[in-house]
């Protein structure tokens, strides 16, 4: 038995997850020599506000502040940019 776990962000569509468990299942038969019916794929989706990144939610990383540096990189002397 083998088991593939996804973690991405939430919102994709129940046919893109279709699509992915196909395609990581036929890769895991080709590559691993998995039996399809002893694999598992599971998807786990997480909001972006409960994903982090460099020090700054995923939720917040689309603000960019107005020196051009994306939320929360540090700057020259190591403290927070933001």
């Amino acid at each position: 038995m083998a088991v593939v776990t996804v973690e991405a962000w939430a919102g994709r569509t129940v046919e893109q997850k279709r699509r992915l468990v196909a395609a990581i299942t036929s890769a895991m038969v080709e590559h691993f020599g998995s039996n399809p019916q002893h694999l598992h794929v599971i998807i786990h989706e997480v909001p972006k506000d409960d994903w982090g990144r460099g020090g700054v939610l995923s939720s917040d990383a689309d603000a960019t502040p107005a020196d051009g540096r994306q939320a929360g990189t540090l700057g020259a002397s190591g403290r927070s940019a933001r």
